[in-house]
């Protein structure tokens, strides 16, 4: 049975709480298959953002990247993905053993984006993906991005440590788009993008960050993950110099219309408490080109509405 076509209790529970969705809406939705249709879309992309756990089970997000066609459907529910973190990543040597795993595929040049989900395995330098959840997702929050130029090999060591830096601060602080990773027993992996205006997430000290959360599908996948299972990996990307940020730590979800307020346009607040950091510098060979904010981002702040 795909366990991603039957009921997810995580899901249903958070769209008991908003108001939204009911029996039968998110997962269950959508099949293993690969639609003939996104094959090309995955063919042409340079960049995938990939969620997984280590070997301690730790939740991560981190991306991998290449040239056009590093990324080939070669049946209905396989990928195989030429190529691998960079060295020193927390998923580099996940995928020794088979274990899920979720592919966001997004396009910032033309702001869109697919989602797979399934298990996958390391075969030499590349990993095979079988598919079990296979959708395509809106546009909405997606800042558009070209890319300007390859540098290839550049990757630095990995930087560890337990909290933020004060330049790690001030990079969050002024991003406007980040990825988040979740995973929940029975019910895979998954990875998804979060964007919005400047400043959108706040750093509440060197191991909290706090960001709003935004209407959006009412699949709830990411939240329906971690109402099951807080764990969490988030990946901030320095678009234009290829460094990666990756946090893994604990979400809580805040309903409390008091906080959400502060934030325009929020539903609801996630505090993440971090539990590691990994800062690669030249982990991605892409530079990106910033070009426009999406239409729809709301302000970042109450105090910054027109």
């Amino acid at each position: 049975m795909n366990i991603r076509n039957v009921e997810h209790e995580g899901e249903q529970a958070i769209q008991r709480q908003a108001g939204e969705g009911g029996p039968g809406w998110g997962s269950p939705m959508f099949g293993p298959e690969i639609p003939h249709g996104f094959v090309p879309f995955i063919r042409d992309q340079r960049m995938l953002v990939i969620a997984g756990a280590d070997d301690e089970g730790q939740i991560w997000s981190t991306l991998v990247d290449g040239p056009t066609g590093f990324a080939e459907v070669v049946d209905e529910r396989t990928v195989v993905i030429d190529a691998l973190p960079a060295p020193g990543d927390p998923l580099r040597e996940a995928f020794h053993t088979e274990r899920d795993i979720g592919v966001l595929a997004l396009q910032p040049q033309t702001r869109r984006r697919i989602r797979m989900n399934g298990v996958a395995r390391r075969d030499g330098n590349r990993l095979v993906a079988r598919t079990e959840q296979v959708l395509g997702n809106c546009p909405k929050y997606l800042q558009t991005r070209t890319v300007e130029e390859t540098v290839p090999g550049g990757a630095g060591p990995a930087v560890t440590g337990e909290e933020l830096s004060e330049d790690q601060q001030r990079w969050i602080e002024g991003a406007d788009t980040f990825f988040i990773a979740s995973l929940s027993p029975g019910h895979g992996a998954d990875s998804s993008h979060r964007g919005g205006m400047p400043g959108f997430v706040t750093v509440a000290g060197p191991r909290t960050i706090v960001w709003p959360d935004y209407t959006g599908n009412q699949f709830y996948m990411t939240l329906g993950n971690m109402h099951l299972n807080p764990a969490a990996g988030l990946l901030f990307l320095d678009w234009e110099n290829g460094h990666t940020l990756q946090l893994t730590g604990q979400g809580r979800i805040d309903w409390d219309p008091a906080r959400t307020q502060k934030y325009p346009g929020a539903l609801r607040v996630v505090e993440f408490d971090i539990t590691k950091v990994v800062q690669i510098d030249h982990a991605s060979s892409l530079r990106w080109q910033f070009h426009a904010y999406s239409r729809v981002n709301p302000p970042a702040r109450a105090d910054d509405r027109p």
